[in-house]
C-alpha cells in the first residue's frame, strides 16, 4: 500500500491521507477494524499534586476530582467566552493527559506555563502519539491480545506498560467501537506492525474525518472560527460543565444559557457533487447574503460530500445556499436531522419574562 499524504492545505499535511483506498478505508471502520495514525496532534502532561484544582480554576469542564483512568474534553475560553483551546484529557498514574490540535500544542502549553505561578503543577511537552482505532472488530479477541487488555475499556482507559488505551465517542451510523491509543512516540512501528498483525487495517485520516464529521464532532479552528462559543458547536454538556463557575468566560456561557440563544448552530451539509469542493472557511450564500461559513469538506462512503457548517440560528433547513468554490457555485444543503430542536426558555429569560409580564 502506498500512503498518499494529505493536502499541504489541509489540518493534517504531514499525516497520511488515504494507502490508494480512502471509500474502501472508510467502509472498513464500519464493518472490521482499522487504525489511523494521528500522531502528528500535540500531546502534553500536567504532573505535581495541584494539576487538577489547578485546571479546574483556567478551563470551562469539572475536573477537580477526576477519577483515575476518566477521559473527559475541556476548553480554554477568552473573557468573551470564546473558545481558543480544545483538547481531550485523560487522567492516569498521576498525570494529566491533554491531546490537542498540531498547531495549539505550542502556544496551549505556552498559556499553561505562563499560569503556573505558584501552583505545584508542571505542564510539559510529551513525545507521545495517538492512533485512532475504529470498527466492531476491535472487540476481536486477537485485536484485544495485540493490545495487551482483557476487554474493551469502557469509561476508564485502560493503562499499558506504557501509555494507555481509552474508548472515544462514536454515533448511531458511524463505527461501532472507537478507540484511542496514546503510546511513546517511538513505539508508533512497533504498534503499527502489532495491530496489522491482529488483522486491523491501516487508513488515512480521511476516513477519521469522514466519520467524525458524519457524528457531528467539531474540530477546533476548522470547524469553528475567532468567534465561536461552545453553545454553536454542541460543547455545552460534552466539554463545559454548567454547574461550575470562577474560569475565564463563564460569565457569557451562564448567560448564553440561561438568557438567549447563541447567534449560530453547528449543522451537517451536503454538497452539490458535480464540480470540485469548496475549502473550509468559505462563505454559505443565500440571495447573494452571508449567512455562515464551512469547516470541513469531505467525501463519506455513503453520504458523499458533505461539509459541517456554521449557519445563523433559526436558518431553516430548506433554504438555498450557495458556496463558491474554484469551478464555480456549489449548490449546498442542510440536513434537517442535524438542525438543532428548539430549545425551552432558559430559566434567566423566562424569570426576565415574568418581570416583564411577558405572556407564556
Amino acid at each position: 500500500m502506498t500512503a498518499v499524504p494529505a493536502p499541504a492545505s489541509s489540518p493534517d499535511a504531514g499525516a497520511t491521507w488515504h494507502y490508494g483506498d480512502p471509500l474502501g478505508e472508510q467502509r472498513a471502520a464500519l464493518t472490521d477494524a482499522v487504525f489511523i495514525d494521528r500522531s502528528h496532534r500535540g500531546v502534553i502532561t500536567l504532573t505535581g499534586p495541584d494539576r487538577l484544582t489547578w485546571l479546574n480554576n483556567m478551563s470551562s469542564q469539572h475536573i477537580a476530582d477526576l477519577a483515575e483512568g476518566a477521559t473527559v474534553e475541556n476548553l480554554s475560553l477568552d473573557a468573551h467566552g470564546r473558545v481558543e483551546d480544545h483538547w481531550i484529557q485523560t487522567e492516569l498514574g498521576g498525570v494529566s493527559h491533554l491531546d490537542t490540535e498540531p498547531w495549539r500544542a505550542e502556544p496551549l502549553l505556552a498559556y499553561l506555563k505562563r499560569m503556573v505561578f505558584w501552583a505545584q503543577v508542571v505542564p510539559d511537552a510529551a513525545d507521545d502519539a495517538v492512533l485512532s482505532l475504529l470498527g466492531p472488530g476491535l472487540s476481536d479477541k486477537k485485536v484485544l491480545d495485540a493490545l495487551g487488555i482483557d476487554a474493551l475499556p469502557e469509561d476508564i482507559a485502560a493503562p499499558l506498560p506504557q501509555g494507555f488505551v481509552r474508548r472515544m465517542p462514536t454515533h448511531a451510523d458511524g463505527p461501532a467501537v472507537a478507540l484511542d491509543l496514546v503510546v511513546p512516540r517511538d513505539q508508533l512501528p512497533a504498534w503499527r506492525n502489532r495491530l496489522e498483525t491482529a488483522g486491523v487495517r491501516p487508513a488515512g485520516v480521511w476516513a477519521y474525518e469522514a466519520h467524525r464529521v458524519a457524528g457531528l464532532r467539531p474540530r477546533l479552528g476548522v470547524d469553528t472560527d475567532d468567534r465561536t462559543i461552545p453553545h454553536e458547536v454542541g460543547w455545552i454538556g460534552t466539554a463545559v460543565h454548567l454547574d461550575k463557575g470562577c474560569y475565564r468566560g463563564q460569565e457569557t456561557v451562564a448567560r448564553v444559557h440561561n438568557l438567549g440563544k447563541p447567534p449560530r448552530m453547528m449543522v451537517l451539509t451536503h454538497l452539490d457533487g458535480s464540480v470540485s469542493r469548496p475549502v473550509t472557511g468559505a462563505a454559505l450564500l443565500t440571495g447573494g447574503r452571508a449567512v455562515g461559513r464551512l469547516g470541513t469538506v469531505v467525501d463519506h462512503v455513503d453520504l458523499g460530500p458533505v461539509a459541517l457548517a456554521l449557519v445563523k440560528r433559526g436558518l431553516a433547513a430548506d433554504t438555498p445556499l450557495l458556496v463558491t468554490g474554484e469551478d464555480g457555485d456549489v449548490a449546498v444543503t442542510i440536513d434537517p436531522d442535524t438542525v438543532p430542536a428548539p430549545g425551552g426558555v432558559g430559566a434567566g429569560r423566562a424569570a426576565v419574562d415574568r418581570l416583564r409580564g411577558v405572556p407564556r
